[in-house]
């Protein structure tokens, strides 16, 4: 009572004591009534009271209220009443009879001490419900009802308790069977008060809890996201769209598997129409401000720095392929842009390009929309030296810049390039980033010389090509004096006692130059002013403000003395720690080189590498100049205390390692070009297999074609012979008709004249029948047409056969070579390993040099050995070369034999179609013989004439040479 005396802010007991009583009155009708009315009337009741009586309520009635959750659910409106009444015992919204019972002058003490209050007065009731799961599980089968009374504030509620216990109600929704996915039924209810609010439940939902977040989105969650940012207008859109986008966050940060799953989805490419602004920016309202810049973190969070390298890299090629990042700097360049939108576009630019060369490469080549076009980098640059520039957008475009040189060697060197004598403008028309760099490294602004110190350190972070360039840069510091370097003039601005923030900014730069690099250590020794002012600067005791000065003059000398190539011999390492001791002392040179560390915005900026100051005056140190003071000051402290002796023995072993890596180089380089050899030989002998398959399928298509002119000419003989044999039948035929007499005188010369013409004819078909013999004998045997074919295939084959072992032996010496060399790079490997450990161990250097000179011999025996068996690599395949052409050579008789062989078969075919038309006038002719002589015949019959002995002797005579005739064509046919 006492404590809901205090939340209602000093009532009277006699009104709390009777609402007590009612309250219980209706827990009473809650919890015994049969009639559904009376018990919904009760439930109504209570509602209506638990605002301005929550604890009275809550300790009376959520039990109650639980109850007729679990036994009720037929009823929908008393649900409804159940749940807004349990959501206003647990909700911690602000009671609006606070006001009316504060006194006016202690009005922000009773607003604390309620708010307080009511916090705890929450945790404690949601302590309260989730001590049973049950009643969890219990609200989220509830939200599975469709009815708008039970839906809407069961999603209130369940949202109200994971604001007050979040990882506890976090867990129980976890392990409930299917509760995620319950929940993610809320952002496709047509109703968007329910889907809204489904929204906020799901952002409460998946905050710190990586599993959750990764169900989420596995449900589908940013497709359904993406959906209701499009449909409500994506950056117009309103408070809907900034709730979706936090949600987008809360599953995105931090959580490597749903950034690829994003990525792997091609959301990415969705995103790109949030920042399609229109020409005229003029009218941005609050909420697009706000819904923008939670659209550019949400890109901020794909691409930041935390994030494995991989999943970085890939989500930055994806923007530029879809075109984001050119999106992104149409806004960088365009007019009437909010200024905290413009600053938190740059930071988003400078996350997308850091790292990315082929980004980097595009950025290189923005244009802003002036007259004459200028780089994007040289307007930003401009922004940043310019000292009426908001601080936040200067830190934002050192960031961008910072991110454009990062990793990016060609944008580096052609940074350092425009401070270069051969490239600057002679006309002076326009103006370089170099140009502004150095202008803003010597201006009068403090903020412009550290922002302009650190942009060229970082122009030669990891370079040292570049760092040897910029010590040819020449200024013109005022008329009539000789130009000085770009080196001295920072340290006479160094030694002219300058801000602290100018100071600490040029001596980083000088640090990340002279580091790594002992010719630009050499031309700052060359100076007789610059030792002098950094011992002096170290001895003194000054103010805490000077002790991160002295530390970083400290840091400048060590790196002098621990690159210097003791070129200049009155500023050798050991005379400079020699004047370091006589002058400051080894312990209070150490001691002084880490003030640096020590000091408390340090570690501040060793955390991100984006630079974010809350002002001005933090602004003091870089995020890669913290790792580079981390690497060297163990190193630095080392050489300090070295004596001369261990420096004489550390020359010896970095000379040794030298000429070691340089034999190391050249075996590299050996085996490198054995490599490229045996690439070579495989890819020769690949060559050399498809040839020898080729020839192979050429052999045996030649063979083929052999063997098929073979049947052709034994099908013609047979043709030939049987057409002999049907002639000689048909003239036998035609010869067995006798003659009878007639008209003596008369007929004899027919006859006579007719047996001469017969004469001529058959004379003239021996010849043709002689001239087809001799054909006949002119073409080659069959036995030997037969044999050259197989025995050329035959040895064809045995070379295929020695040529296939010879390719195989090669192979296998191949390989053993590659097993060679490879045991050359292990023994290569080993040889490394212990040169290390005899570094370490610091052993006598005759020793040393004597393994490694064994080993170099072994190396080089090897090596001569595999180039031995090179050479006779080549010379076996000089062979097969040579044996390729000789196969080829025989291919190509093989193929004049048979163009050959073709020719005389043309030529036969010919001949004999020549003889078949002889033949066939002279069948024509001995027919209308025949004709002429059958009539004759007939006219000899007519007249009575008998013949005579003689003629019938004369056929007879003749029947008989026509039997030996044919008895002769028979015989021949037999052959």
């Amino acid at each position: 009572m006492n404590f809901l005396r205090g939340v209602m802010g000093g009532q009277s007991a006699g009104p709390q004591h009777t609402e007590a009583e009612t309250i219980q009155k209706l827990c009473d009708r809650v919890a015994s009534s049969t009639l559904l009315d009376d018990r919904r009337n009760a439930v109504r009741a209570l509602k209506s009271l638990s605002k301005k009586y929550r604890l009275e309520v809550g300790i009376q009635a959520m039990e109650h209220l639980i109850h007729v959750l679990q036994t009720d659910r037929s009823d929908s409106e008393i649900i409804g009443y159940a749940l807004d009444t349990l959501y206003n015992i647990i909700s911690n919204d602000e009671e609006e009879e606070v006001a009316s019972y504060s006194n006016t002058l202690s009005l922000n003490i009773t607003e604390e001490n309620s708010t307080r209050q009511s916090e705890d007065l929450g945790s404690q009731f949601t302590e309260i419900f989730i001590k049973q799961q049950e009643n969890v599980t219990l609200l989220l089968s509830l939200l599975e009802e469709f009815d708008f009374h039970v839906r809407w504030p069961g999603v209130k509620l369940l949202t109200s308790l994971l604001k007050q216990l979040g990882p506890q109600v976090q867990q129980i929704i976890l392990v409930s069977p299917m509760g995620v996915s319950r929940l993610m039924d809320l952002l496709a209810d047509s109703r968007e008060v329910i889907r809204n609010d489904g929204v906020l439940l799901l952002q409460a939902l998946t905050r710190s809890n990586g599993a959750i977040q990764k169900i989420v989105a596995f449900e589908n969650a940013f497709e359904r996201l993406l959906d209701i940012i499009t449909e409500e207008g994506n950056s117009d859109g309103g408070i809907v769209v900034e709730d979706c986008l936090i949600l987008l966050q809360n599953l995105l940060k931090n959580n490597n598997s749903n950034q690829n799953f994003f990525k792997e989805g091609s959301y990415i490419q969705r995103m790109k129409p949030w920042f399609e602004v229109g020409e005229e920016n003029s009218g941005w309202s609050a909420q697009k401000v706000t819904n923008l810049h939670l659209m550019l973190q949400l890109v901020r969070v794909l691409v930041s720095p935390n994030n494995p390298p991989g999943a970085t890299s890939s989500c930055q090629k994806a923007m530029f392929q879809c075109g984001l990042l050119q999106q992104l700097c149409t806004i960088l360049m365009a007019t009437g842009v909010p200024a905290d939108i413009l600053t938190e576009t740059i930071n988003t630019v400078s996350e997308v390009i850091r790292g990315c060369q082929v980004n980097q490469d595009y950025f290189a080549s923005v244009n802003a929309p002036s007259n004459p076009p200028r780089p994007a980098i040289v307007v930003l640059l401009m922004s940043m030296v310019n000292e009426r520039q908001p601080f936040v957008l200067r830190c934002a475009v050192l960031y961008c810049f910072q991110c454009f040189l990062y990793k990016n060697q060609k944008g580096q060197g052609e940074i350092v390039s425009t401070l270069l004598p051969s490239t600057i403008d002679a006309t002076g028309t326009s103006v370089s980033a170099g140009q502004l760099l150095c202008g803003g490294l010597f201006s009068t602004d403090s903020l412009s010389n550290w922002c302009a110190a650190v942009a060229l350190a970082h122009a030669l972070q990891e370079n040292a090509t570049q760092k040897e360039q910029l010590l040819r840069v020449q200024l013109a510091t005022s008329i009539g004096n000789p130009p000085v370097s770009l080196l001295q003039q920072c340290t006479n601005i160094l030694s002219q006692g300058s801000k602290i923030q100018t100071r600490v900014g040029l001596l980083m730069l000088l640090c990340t130059w002279l580091s790594n690099c002992p010719i630009a250590v050499t031309h700052f020794l060359h100076n007789s002013a610059n030792v002098p002012f950094l011992t002096g600067q170290i001895a003194e005791n000054l103010g805490e403000e000077e002790q991160l000065v002295q530390g970083l003059c400290a840091l400048l000398l060590g790196i002098s003395i621990y690159f210097n190539d003791n070129s200049l011999e009155s500023y050798m390492k050991e005379k400079l720690k020699q004047l370091i001791e006589k002058r400051i002392g080894k312990e209070n040179f150490i001691e002084k080189l880490g003030f640096i560390s020590k000091h408390e915005l340090y570690s501040r900026a060793s955390q991100k590498p984006q630079p974010n100051f809350p002002s001005p005056e933090y602004m003091i140190f870089d995020h890669e100049f913290t790792k580079l003071v981390k690497e060297l000051e163990g190193v630095i402290t080392k050489a300090i205390y070295k004596s001369s002796e261990e420096d004489k023995q550390e020359e010896e072993v970095k000379k040794t390692l030298e000429q070691h890596d340089s034999i190391v180089t050249h075996y590299k380089n050996m085996i490198r070009e054995q490599d490229l050899q045996l690439e070579e030989l495989k890819q020769h002998i690949s060559t050399l297999k498809c040839q020898n398959e080729q020839l192979q399928t050429a052999v045996t298509q030649q063979v083929s074609q052999i063997q098929q002119h073979k049947d052709q000419y034994n099908l013609l003989k047979v043709q030939l012979g049987k057409d002999n044999q049907h002639q000689g039948s048909y003239s036998d035929g035609t010869q067995m008709n006798g003659i009878q007499p007639e008209e003596i005188g008369r007929l004899r010369e027919e006859i006579e004249e007719l047996k001469s013409n017969q004469e001529l004819l058959q004379s003239q078909l021996a010849e043709k029948d002689s001239f087809i013999e001799n054909l006949k004998s002119s073409q080659p045997s069959p036995g030997t047409n037969e044999q050259s074919p197989a025995t050329a295939s035959a040895r064809d084959s045995e070379q295929i056969a020695e040529l296939k072992q010879e390719l195989a032996a090669l192979k296998s010496q191949l390989n053993s070579q590659s097993l060679e060399i490879t045991k050359l790079q292990t023994e290569k490997q080993e040889l490394l390993q212990k040169t290390e450990a005899f570094a370490k161990s610091v052993p006598v250097p005759g020793e040393s040099e004597t393994v490694i000179a064994t080993k170099t011999t072994d190396v080089e025996g090897r090596l001569s050995a595999l180039l031995q068996e090179t050479k006779e690599l080549k010379s076996e395949i000089k062979a097969l070369s040579e044996e390729r052409t000789a196969i080829k050579e025989q291919l190509d008789s093989s193929n004049s034999t048979i163009a050959i062989l073709q020719n005389e078969k043309n030529k036969l075919e010919v001949d004999i179609t020549d003889s078949k038309k002889e033949q066939d006038d002279l069948l024509v002719l001995l027919a209308d013989q025949d004709q002429k002589i059958f009539s004759l015949k007939n006219k000899l019959k007519e007249l009575g004439h008998p013949v005579e002995e003689e003629d019938e002797l004369e056929s007879g005579d003749q029947d008989d040479e026509d039997d030996e005739d044919e008895d002769d064509s028979k015989e021949q046919g037999h052959i």
